[in-house]
């Protein structure tokens, strides 16, 4: 019967790329020959999802297996033998090209390179064979030494307030049982990321440790809003306070001033607040004028007796 890769890494013909290095990753750990001594038939399972994975993780090999350009050994369908090295796609017949040959110098036939430590992850190693000089262990390879390789970096997404985010703060949080201190700072805008060097996964073979990254979901305000280092907020007030004038209360980000309202003031008009913004930036004040609820008869007999205003140009 004709091998099926998908059947041989557990996926379905729609699955994406990463479904089916995951699959692989799995598959890889359970058959690998270092985890499973002196056994043949995991040693054989080994070679045959890694066979699979060789085609089924390479786009332009993929797309010819699945219009049937290649079958599952990587053998050219109707064009006879070759093209792929003696009639084997890793060479020699043996898909790791005569008895496990060193992976990192291109162990798949052919000059095919192929990073293990990019599948397994940065621990993969450490566990087999004591940590072997080898990313097999001895005898398959040799005492080849493996290159050093920088850890995987942890993402990590965090809510904060808009206060929290406008004037800096400095916020605790637990990534992957540890404690770590996160300054948050002053201006800090949506989606905006923080990179805490050297505290991700721990680097392989000397390399240096991951990063943490952490992305700030800032929270809207009910009436702030940022604008570069500018805070904005709509006031509204009352007509008489826009007629007269009025002496009111206005909040900032950093607490309540108060805010001369000029006289004969209309809905649009900006007021400014020197220094009150973000990093030396202001706070604009939007006036917004709100017309009285109830009826008011002696209102309406004063606004009567005003002469009229010609307001529009058009």
């Amino acid at each position: 019967m004709t091998k099926d890769l998908y059947n041989i890494l557990g996926v379905s013909k729609n699955s994406t790329e990463n479904e089916i290095k995951s699959a692989y990753r799995k598959l890889a750990r359970k058959y690998h020959p270092d985890l499973n001594k002196d056994n043949k038939e995991a040693a054989e399972k080994f070679k045959e999802i890694s066979c699979a994975y060789d085609i089924l993780g390479d786009k332009e090999k993929r797309k010819k297996y699945d219009n049937k350009e290649i079958d599952a050994d990587g053998k050219p369908t109707g064009f006879g033998a070759g093209g792929f090295g003696g009639g084997n796609p890793f060479g020699n017949g043996n898909p790791f090209g005569g008895g496990y040959q060193s992976y990192s110098s291109g162990g798949f036939g052919n000059g095919a390179s192929f990073d293990f430590s990019d599948i397994f992850g940065s621990d993969i190693f450490s566990k087999f064979a004591g940590g072997s000089s080898s990313p097999f262990g001895n005898g398959f390879g040799g005492a080849q030494p493996m290159r050093s390789r920088k850890g995987n970096d942890i993402n990590y997404t965090m809510k904060i307030d808009f206060l929290s985010a406008a004037n800096g703060d400095s916020k605790t949080v637990n990534i992957n049982g540890k404690n770590i201190n996160v300054k948050i700072p002053q201006g800090t805008v949506d989606g905006q990321t923080l990179r805490l060097k050297g505290l991700g996964e721990q680097g392989f073979n000397g390399g240096a440790n991951g990063d943490v990254l952490i992305t700030l979901n800032v929270e809207k305000h009910p009436y702030f809003t940022l604008d570069g280092k500018n805070i904005s907020v709509e006031l509204p007030i009352s007509l008489k306070e826009a007629i007269l004038g009025a002496k009111v209360t206005v909040p900032t980000i950093s607490g309540k001033v108060a805010l001369n309202i000029p006289a004969y003031a209309s809905t649009g008009d900006k007021l400014r607040l020197k220094g009150k913004g973000v990093k030396g930036g202001d706070q604009i004040v939007i006036l917004n004028v709100i017309m009285p609820k109830e009826k008011n008869s002696e209102l309406e007999n004063l606004l009567k007796n005003m002469p009229d205003e010609n307001i529009r140009t058009f």
